[in-house]
C-alpha cells in the first residue's frame, strides 16, 4: 500500500522559536485585485483605485491597499505553518508598512515564531507568537506584523 502524506501545518510542538520559515512562491498583486480588494473591502481611497489621482500624489501611482499586502503576509504562511492546526487567530500586537508595495510588485514572506507557550486554560491547545515579514522582489521590507494563535498540539488531551 502506498504512503499518503498529507500538506498541513505544524503542531504546537513542531513550531521552533527563533526558525525562520521561508514561504514560497511569493505572490505578485495586479492592479485589478488590488481594485476588486478595496472594493469588496469598501475602501474607496483613490491613492488604490485611482491611478490618475495617485499620479499626483507622493508616490506617482497607486498603492497596493494595505490590509491586501497584510492578508497574503498571513496567508502565504498558512499552508506552512497552521493549515489544519489552528484554532483560532487571537489577535495582531504590531503591524507595519514601512516601504509601499505597488501593483506589479511581489510579496514574498518570512515567519519567525518568536513565542510559545501551553494554553493554561485550553488543554492540548498553545499560545504561538508569529513575526510575519513581507518583502517585495527587491528584498525591501513592505510589512511587518506580529500575532498570536491558538494552534493544537499534536497530542491532544481527550
Amino acid at each position: 500500500m502506498m504512503r499518503e502524506e498529507v500538506q498541513r501545518g505544524l503542531w504546537f510542538e513542531e513550531l521552533e522559536e527563533g526558525v525562520r520559515y521561508v514561504h514560497r512562491p511569493g505572490r505578485t498583486i495586479t492592479e485589478g485585485e488590488n481594485i476588486q480588494f478595496s472594493a469588496m473591502t469598501m475602501n474607496p481611497q483613490g491613492l488604490h483605485i485611482d491611478s490618475h489621482f495617485a499620479a499626483g500624489e507622493e508616490f506617482g501611482r497607486p498603492l497596493v491597499n494595505s490590509l491586501l499586502t497584510l492578508s497574503i503576509m498571513v496567508g502565504q504562511a498558512v499552508a506552512h505553518l497552521t493549515q489544519g492546526t489552528t484554532v483560532a487567530n487571537l489577535g495582531f500586537e504590531r503591524v507595519e508598512f514601512p516601504h509601499p508595495l505597488f501593483p506589479g510588485d511581489t510579496l514574498r514572506t518570512e515567519t519567525v515564531v518568536t513565542g510559545k507557550r501551553l494554553s493554561r486554560s485550553r488543554p492540548g491547545q498553545g499560545i504561538v507568537t508569529f513575526e510575519h515579514t513581507g518583502r517585495n522582489q527587491e528584498g525591501v521590507v513592505v510589512g511587518v506584523a506580529v500575532r498570536s494563535t491558538l494552534v493544537w498540539c499534536e497530542r491532544r488531551e481527550t
